[in-house]
């Protein structure tokens, strides 16, 4: 039963979660969401008066101009954060090596955001075998990336490859105060499963993504207004962790991607939905 972002979309806030949606821009979203004849302009205004974070999608594709981060800072009000995506330049075109420059440039940019910048994530993409044979090639090219990170911004990694889930990735990212950003992702193990295995905290705060099959929902729509993908049983395994890692005092980041469930800020509505209902069932 799809969610009724109407409803649950501004539940109260929880203490030291920011809970978001990756991007702002779904036009889909005007009428399901954004009232009805809002223009794209005033879509960045009206998110940020239901939601205290944004993850930024379009800083992928290229770093963006000063004036437009500039922009973004004076449409949204005091409190609110971004996260953002470095850009593919950085991840996918050089893969962490010989881009000094770009991070610079990047992260001068970002920088203009003054409090409102957040997390930064390293999203990087699946690697097969002819890319790096070993989980150990990779750390190699990981490890001088990391330790070159500047202090005083938060960074988080994110990894495709579940072979690559270990205790020398993990010491890698905590010498660092890097997060590893942890994702429900079909190629990747679920959240009880590395939580049994791991502690996947490696940073004083913590990064979740809920991106989804891409591929999958894709065939099932092409419009993003509205809940296709039934999630509750995932949100029944995912709250227990957030609340895990709100007990250590920590801030949770969290956003939850369209292709998760088929509508962003309807994911958002299920989440305090399942959230209220285990509270209930509490002894």
């Amino acid at each position: 039963m799809a969610a009724r972002p109407d409803k649950d979309v501004d539940a109260p806030k929880i203490p030291n979660l920011f809970l978001g949606t990756s991007s702002w821009s779904s036009e889909d979203w005007v009428g399901a969401f954004y009232p009805p004849g809002t223009p794209s302009a005033q879509f960045l205004e009206e998110y940020s008066r239901h939601f205290d974070t944004v993850e930024v999608d379009s800083t992928f594709y290229r770093t963006p101009s000063a004036a437009m981060v500039k922009n973004w800072r004076e449409r949204t009000p005091p409190g609110f954060v971004f996260a953002a995506k470095f850009p593919q330049v950085i991840t996918h075109e050089k893969v962490l090596v010989d881009c000094d420059a770009e991070v610079k440039e990047f992260l001068g940019v970002m920088d203009l955001l003054g409090d409102k910048l957040g997390p930064l994530l390293v999203q990087l993409p699946y690697f097969n075998r002819k890319a790096f044979a070993k989980p150990e090639d990779f750390f190699a090219r990981m490890r001088p990336f990391v330790a070159k990170l500047p202090s005083g911004h938060a960074f988080a990694l994110e990894i495709r490859n579940k072979g690559w889930l270990n205790e020398e990735l993990l010491d890698v990212l905590r010498r660092k105060n890097v997060a590893l950003a942890l994702i429900d992702h079909p190629w990747m193990p679920r959240i009880e499963e590395l939580a049994r295995k791991l502690d996947p905290l490696t940073a004083d705060f913590a990064y979740i993504r809920w991106l989804g099959d891409r591929k999958g929902i894709e065939e099932a729509t092409k419009h993003w207004d509205r809940l296709v993908v039934g999630r509750e049983r995932e949100m029944e395994c995912w709250i227990p962790e957030v609340r895990k890692l709100l007990a250590r005092r920590l801030r949770v980041y969290a956003y939850f991607n369209n292709h998760y469930a088929g509508f962003a800020p309807g994911s958002i509505a299920l989440f305090h939905q399942v959230w209220k209902r285990l509270d209930r069932k509490k002894p």
